[in-house]
Protein backbone atom coordinates (compact mmCIF):
# COMPACT_ATOMS: atom_id res chain seq x y z
CA UNK A 1 0.00 0.00 0.00
CA UNK A 2 2.84 2.38 0.86
CA UNK A 3 4.49 1.68 -2.49
CA UNK A 4 1.21 2.28 -4.34
CA UNK A 5 0.62 5.51 -2.42
CA UNK A 6 4.16 6.74 -3.17
CA UNK A 7 3.74 5.97 -6.87
CA UNK A 8 0.38 7.75 -6.95
CA UNK A 9 1.87 10.76 -5.18
CA UNK A 10 4.81 10.89 -7.62
CA UNK A 11 2.40 10.72 -10.55
CA UNK A 12 0.40 13.58 -9.03
CA UNK A 13 3.52 15.76 -8.71
CA UNK A 14 4.53 14.93 -12.28
CA UNK A 15 1.12 15.99 -13.56
CA UNK A 16 1.29 19.18 -11.48
CA UNK A 17 4.75 20.05 -12.86
CA UNK A 18 3.57 19.38 -16.40
CA UNK A 19 0.51 21.56 -15.90
CA UNK A 20 2.67 24.30 -14.40
CA UNK A 21 5.09 24.17 -17.33
CA UNK A 22 2.18 24.29 -19.77
CA UNK A 23 0.67 27.28 -17.99
CA UNK A 24 4.03 29.09 -18.03
CA UNK A 25 4.50 28.27 -21.72
CA UNK A 26 1.10 29.75 -22.50
CA UNK A 27 2.03 32.87 -20.53
CA UNK A 28 5.47 33.44 -22.05
CA UNK A 29 4.78 32.41 -25.66
CA UNK A 30 5.12 35.43 -27.94
CA UNK A 31 6.18 37.75 -25.13
CA UNK A 32 9.39 39.65 -24.47
CA UNK A 33 11.22 39.49 -21.15
CA UNK A 34 12.99 42.79 -20.53
CA UNK A 35 16.34 42.45 -18.73
CA UNK A 36 17.41 45.72 -17.09
CA UNK A 37 21.16 46.17 -16.55
CA UNK A 38 22.18 48.73 -13.95
CA UNK A 39 25.43 49.72 -15.66
CA UNK A 40 26.64 51.03 -19.00
CA UNK A 41 27.25 48.90 -22.08
CA UNK A 42 30.68 47.26 -22.04
CA UNK A 43 30.96 46.99 -18.27
CA UNK A 44 31.53 43.64 -16.57
CA UNK A 45 27.93 43.48 -15.37
CA UNK A 46 26.73 44.28 -18.88
CA UNK A 47 28.84 41.56 -20.48
CA UNK A 48 27.61 38.94 -18.02
CA UNK A 49 23.99 40.03 -18.36
CA UNK A 50 24.06 39.98 -22.14
CA UNK A 51 25.65 36.53 -22.12
CA UNK A 52 22.74 35.33 -19.97
CA UNK A 53 20.07 36.94 -22.15
CA UNK A 54 21.35 35.08 -25.21
CA UNK A 55 20.52 31.72 -23.62
CA UNK A 56 17.88 32.21 -20.91
CA UNK A 57 14.92 32.34 -23.29
CA UNK A 58 15.71 28.84 -24.52
CA UNK A 59 15.13 27.51 -21.00
CA UNK A 60 11.97 29.50 -20.21
CA UNK A 61 8.70 27.77 -21.19
CA UNK A 62 7.34 29.27 -24.38
CA UNK A 63 10.84 30.47 -25.32
CA UNK A 64 10.27 34.23 -25.03
CA UNK A 65 12.82 36.70 -26.36
CA UNK A 66 14.96 38.10 -23.52
CA UNK A 67 15.91 41.68 -24.37
CA UNK A 68 18.75 43.50 -22.53
CA UNK A 69 18.33 47.19 -21.72
CA UNK A 70 20.93 49.34 -19.97
CA UNK A 71 19.80 51.71 -17.21
CA UNK A 72 22.99 53.09 -15.62
CA UNK A 73 22.92 55.58 -12.79
CA UNK A 74 23.97 55.98 -9.15
CA UNK A 75 25.84 52.69 -9.00
CA UNK A 76 22.73 50.80 -10.28
CA UNK A 77 20.37 52.34 -7.69
CA UNK A 78 18.41 53.91 -10.56
CA UNK A 79 17.74 50.46 -12.02
CA UNK A 80 17.00 49.02 -8.57
CA UNK A 81 14.39 51.70 -7.88
CA UNK A 82 12.80 51.05 -11.26
CA UNK A 83 12.58 47.31 -10.64
CA UNK A 84 11.11 47.88 -7.18
CA UNK A 85 8.63 50.63 -8.03
CA UNK A 86 7.64 50.56 -11.69
CA UNK A 87 8.54 47.28 -13.41
CA UNK A 88 5.77 44.73 -14.08
CA UNK A 89 5.45 42.03 -11.42
CA UNK A 90 4.42 39.16 -13.64
CA UNK A 91 7.73 37.56 -14.63
CA UNK A 92 8.34 39.61 -17.78
CA UNK A 93 10.94 41.84 -16.13
CA UNK A 94 14.33 40.74 -14.81
CA UNK A 95 17.53 42.61 -14.08
CA UNK A 96 21.09 42.67 -12.83
CA UNK A 97 22.30 45.17 -10.23
CA UNK A 98 25.55 45.89 -8.46
CA UNK A 99 26.06 43.22 -5.83
CA UNK A 100 26.12 45.75 -3.00
CA UNK A 101 23.12 47.79 -4.15
CA UNK A 102 20.46 45.68 -2.38
CA UNK A 103 22.19 46.41 0.96
CA UNK A 104 21.92 50.19 0.56
CA UNK A 105 18.99 50.69 2.99
CA UNK A 106 20.64 48.53 5.66
CA UNK A 107 23.87 50.53 5.58
CA UNK A 108 22.23 53.94 5.54
CA UNK A 109 22.79 54.77 1.88
CA UNK A 110 20.69 57.44 0.20
CA UNK A 111 18.58 57.36 -2.93
CA UNK A 112 17.01 53.91 -2.57
CA UNK A 113 13.23 53.58 -2.57
CA UNK A 114 13.43 49.85 -1.84
CA UNK A 115 13.47 48.91 1.84
CA UNK A 116 14.79 45.51 2.86
CA UNK A 117 15.66 41.93 1.92
CA UNK A 118 12.11 41.37 0.62
CA UNK A 119 12.30 44.20 -1.92
CA UNK A 120 13.35 41.88 -4.75
CA UNK A 121 12.75 38.36 -6.00
CA UNK A 122 16.08 36.51 -6.15
CA UNK A 123 16.65 34.36 -9.23
CA UNK A 124 20.34 33.48 -8.80
CA UNK A 125 23.87 34.71 -9.38
CA UNK A 126 26.15 33.85 -12.27
CA UNK A 127 29.19 33.70 -10.02
CA UNK A 128 30.54 33.91 -6.50
CA UNK A 129 32.85 36.86 -6.87
CA UNK A 130 36.25 37.99 -5.67
CA UNK A 131 37.13 41.63 -6.28
CA UNK A 132 40.55 43.26 -6.37
CA UNK A 133 42.26 46.58 -5.90
CA UNK A 134 44.71 47.41 -8.67
CA UNK A 135 47.24 50.17 -9.32
CA UNK A 136 48.18 51.43 -12.79
CA UNK A 137 51.80 50.71 -13.67
CA UNK A 138 52.79 54.40 -13.64
CA UNK A 139 51.31 55.06 -10.17
CA UNK A 140 54.44 53.99 -8.29
CA UNK A 141 52.36 51.72 -6.02
CA UNK A 142 53.00 47.98 -6.25
CA UNK A 143 51.73 46.60 -2.93
CA UNK A 144 48.88 47.25 -0.50
CA UNK A 145 51.48 48.30 2.07
CA UNK A 146 52.64 51.06 -0.27
CA UNK A 147 49.00 52.16 -0.62
CA UNK A 148 49.10 52.70 3.15
CA UNK A 149 52.03 55.09 2.76
CA UNK A 150 50.95 57.26 -0.14
CA UNK A 151 47.72 58.48 -1.72
CA UNK A 152 46.31 56.45 -4.61
CA UNK A 153 43.51 57.98 -6.67
CA UNK A 154 40.91 55.46 -7.81
CA UNK A 155 38.08 55.75 -10.34
CA UNK A 156 34.57 55.19 -8.96
CA UNK A 157 30.94 55.33 -10.05
CA UNK A 158 28.83 56.85 -7.26
CA UNK A 159 29.12 57.58 -3.57
CA UNK A 160 27.51 55.18 -1.12
CA UNK A 161 26.19 52.06 -2.83
CA UNK A 162 28.82 50.91 -5.26
CA UNK A 163 31.85 48.75 -4.47
CA UNK A 164 34.13 51.32 -6.05
CA UNK A 165 33.52 53.75 -3.17
CA UNK A 166 32.49 51.38 -0.37
CA UNK A 167 35.53 49.13 -0.61
CA UNK A 168 38.29 51.79 -0.67
CA UNK A 169 36.55 53.68 2.15
CA UNK A 170 36.42 50.54 4.27
CA UNK A 171 40.10 49.86 3.60
CA UNK A 172 41.05 53.42 4.55
CA UNK A 173 39.13 53.16 7.83
CA UNK A 174 40.17 49.65 8.82
CA UNK A 175 43.67 49.00 7.51
CA UNK A 176 44.99 52.52 6.93
CA UNK A 177 45.21 52.80 3.16
CA UNK A 178 45.15 56.25 1.55
CA UNK A 179 42.74 55.73 -1.35
CA UNK A 180 41.11 58.85 -2.77
CA UNK A 181 38.25 58.09 -5.13
CA UNK A 182 36.86 60.16 -7.98
CA UNK A 183 33.15 59.54 -8.58
CA UNK A 184 31.11 60.08 -11.73
CA UNK A 185 32.22 57.28 -14.06
CA UNK A 186 29.20 55.36 -15.44
CA UNK A 187 30.85 51.94 -15.40
CA UNK A 188 33.89 49.75 -15.88
CA UNK A 189 34.81 50.82 -19.40
CA UNK A 190 34.94 54.47 -18.38
CA UNK A 191 36.98 53.68 -15.25
CA UNK A 192 39.51 51.72 -17.32
CA UNK A 193 39.80 54.63 -19.72
CA UNK A 194 40.39 56.93 -16.76
CA UNK A 195 43.46 54.89 -15.81
CA UNK A 196 44.77 54.93 -19.36
CA UNK A 197 44.32 58.70 -19.57
CA UNK A 198 46.03 59.30 -16.24
CA UNK A 199 42.86 60.62 -14.57
CA UNK A 200 43.08 57.84 -11.95
CA UNK A 201 45.91 55.75 -10.54
CA UNK A 202 43.84 52.59 -10.13
CA UNK A 203 40.58 50.84 -9.29
CA UNK A 204 39.42 49.24 -6.05
CA UNK A 205 36.39 46.95 -6.06
CA UNK A 206 37.00 45.56 -9.56
CA UNK A 207 35.63 42.07 -10.11
CA UNK A 208 38.39 39.59 -10.81
CA UNK A 209 36.13 37.89 -13.35
CA UNK A 210 35.89 41.21 -15.22
CA UNK A 211 39.63 41.77 -15.09
CA UNK A 212 40.21 38.37 -16.70
CA UNK A 213 37.49 38.71 -19.32
CA UNK A 214 38.01 42.35 -20.35
CA UNK A 215 41.66 43.23 -19.63
CA UNK A 216 43.66 40.00 -19.68
CA UNK A 217 46.32 41.76 -21.76
CA UNK A 218 46.88 44.27 -18.96
CA UNK A 219 47.77 41.39 -16.65
CA UNK A 220 50.16 39.87 -19.19
CA UNK A 221 51.93 43.13 -19.93
CA UNK A 222 52.05 44.41 -16.33
CA UNK A 223 49.84 47.43 -16.96
CA UNK A 224 48.21 46.89 -13.56
CA UNK A 225 49.53 45.65 -10.22
CA UNK A 226 47.26 43.50 -8.06
CA UNK A 227 47.29 44.94 -4.53
CA UNK A 228 44.57 43.13 -2.57
CA UNK A 229 41.69 40.71 -3.03
CA UNK A 230 38.33 41.48 -1.46
CA UNK A 231 36.14 38.58 -0.43
CA UNK A 232 35.66 36.15 2.44
CA UNK A 233 38.23 33.74 0.99
CA UNK A 234 40.97 33.79 -1.64
CA UNK A 235 40.41 33.07 -5.30
CA UNK A 236 42.30 30.00 -6.62
CA UNK A 237 43.85 32.22 -9.31
CA UNK A 238 45.40 34.54 -6.70
CA UNK A 239 47.22 32.52 -4.04
CA UNK A 240 49.91 35.17 -3.56
CA UNK A 241 47.69 38.26 -3.47
CA UNK A 242 46.80 39.33 0.10
CA UNK A 243 43.21 38.84 1.31
CA UNK A 244 41.37 41.58 3.21
CA UNK A 245 40.16 39.14 5.90
CA UNK A 246 43.76 38.53 6.95
CA UNK A 247 44.03 42.17 8.04
CA UNK A 248 41.25 41.97 10.66
CA UNK A 249 42.74 42.86 14.05
CA UNK A 250 39.91 41.54 16.25
CA UNK A 251 36.48 39.86 16.20
CA UNK A 252 34.70 43.19 15.84
CA UNK A 253 36.62 44.10 12.69
CA UNK A 254 36.12 40.61 11.32
CA UNK A 255 32.34 40.90 11.81
CA UNK A 256 32.27 44.23 9.95
CA UNK A 257 34.34 42.85 7.08
CA UNK A 258 32.12 39.78 6.85
CA UNK A 259 29.01 41.97 6.60
CA UNK A 260 30.55 44.14 3.89
CA UNK A 261 32.00 41.33 1.80
CA UNK A 262 29.02 38.97 2.11
CA UNK A 263 27.83 40.65 -1.10
CA UNK A 264 30.60 38.87 -2.99
CA UNK A 265 28.63 35.61 -2.83
CA UNK A 266 26.14 37.15 -5.27
CA UNK A 267 28.76 38.41 -7.66
CA UNK A 268 26.44 38.86 -10.67
CA UNK A 269 22.97 38.90 -9.11
CA UNK A 270 19.93 38.21 -11.26
CA UNK A 271 16.69 39.41 -9.71
CA UNK A 272 13.13 40.46 -10.43
CA UNK A 273 10.60 42.83 -8.88
CA UNK A 274 8.79 41.73 -5.73
CA UNK A 275 5.30 40.24 -5.79
CA UNK A 276 5.71 37.77 -8.64
CA UNK A 277 3.47 34.68 -8.19
CA UNK A 278 5.44 31.93 -6.43
CA UNK A 279 4.79 29.40 -9.17
CA UNK A 280 6.27 31.71 -11.80
CA UNK A 281 9.27 32.46 -9.58
CA UNK A 282 9.96 28.72 -9.52
CA UNK A 283 9.76 28.59 -13.31
CA UNK A 284 12.26 31.44 -13.72
CA UNK A 285 14.66 30.00 -11.15
CA UNK A 286 14.62 26.60 -12.84
CA UNK A 287 15.28 28.26 -16.20
CA UNK A 288 18.22 30.18 -14.72
CA UNK A 289 19.68 27.02 -13.13
CA UNK A 290 19.31 25.15 -16.41
CA UNK A 291 21.03 27.97 -18.32
CA UNK A 292 24.00 27.76 -15.98
CA UNK A 293 24.44 24.13 -17.12
CA UNK A 294 23.75 24.69 -20.83
CA UNK A 295 26.79 23.42 -22.80
CA UNK A 296 26.47 26.17 -25.42
CA UNK A 297 26.26 28.85 -22.71
CA UNK A 298 29.26 27.42 -20.89
CA UNK A 299 31.25 27.17 -24.12
CA UNK A 300 30.71 30.86 -24.89
CA UNK A 301 31.54 31.80 -21.30
CA UNK A 302 34.75 29.81 -21.49
CA UNK A 303 35.68 31.40 -24.81
CA UNK A 304 35.19 34.87 -23.33
CA UNK A 305 37.04 33.92 -20.13
CA UNK A 306 33.91 34.69 -18.09
CA UNK A 307 33.92 32.89 -14.78
CA UNK A 308 30.73 30.92 -14.09
CA UNK A 309 30.31 29.70 -10.49
CA UNK A 310 26.52 29.92 -10.08
CA UNK A 311 24.63 30.48 -6.86
CA UNK A 312 20.95 29.49 -6.67
CA UNK A 313 18.21 32.01 -5.98
CA UNK A 314 17.17 30.26 -2.77
CA UNK A 315 20.72 30.63 -1.43
CA UNK A 316 20.82 34.34 -2.18
CA UNK A 317 17.41 34.83 -0.58
CA UNK A 318 18.70 33.14 2.59
CA UNK A 319 21.92 35.21 2.47
CA UNK A 320 19.99 38.47 2.28
CA UNK A 321 17.82 37.44 5.22
CA UNK A 322 20.96 36.81 7.29
CA UNK A 323 22.54 40.10 6.23
CA UNK A 324 19.47 42.14 7.18
CA UNK A 325 19.32 40.28 10.52
CA UNK A 326 22.90 41.34 11.43
CA UNK A 327 23.38 42.54 15.02
CA UNK A 328 22.65 46.29 15.32
CA UNK A 329 26.09 47.05 16.73
CA UNK A 330 27.79 45.43 13.73
CA UNK A 331 25.52 47.33 11.33
CA UNK A 332 26.29 50.60 13.11
CA UNK A 333 30.04 50.01 12.96
CA UNK A 334 29.73 49.15 9.27
CA UNK A 335 27.84 52.38 8.61
CA UNK A 336 30.66 54.31 10.27
CA UNK A 337 33.22 53.04 7.77
CA UNK A 338 30.92 53.22 4.73
CA UNK A 339 30.79 56.46 2.69
CA UNK A 340 27.40 58.16 2.55
CA UNK A 341 26.07 60.56 -0.10
CA UNK A 342 25.64 64.12 1.12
Amino acid sequence: MNRKFACALAACFALTDAASAQTAADFYKGKQVIFTIGYEAGSGYDLYARLLTRYLGKQLPGNPAVVPQNMPGAGSIKAANYLYELAPRDGTQLGMLGRGTPMTPLLGGKGATFKDDKSFTWIGSMNNEVSVCVAWHTSGVKTIEEAMQRELTTAATSLGADDTTVFPAVLNAMIGTKFKWIVGYPGGAAMNLAMERGEADGRCGWSWSSVKSTQADWLKTGKVQLLLQLSLSKHPDLPNVPLIMDFAKNDEQRAVLELIFARQVMGRPVLAPPGIPAERVGVIRRAFDATMKDPAFLAEADKGNWEITPVRGEEIEALMQRVYASPPQVVELTKQVTPQPK
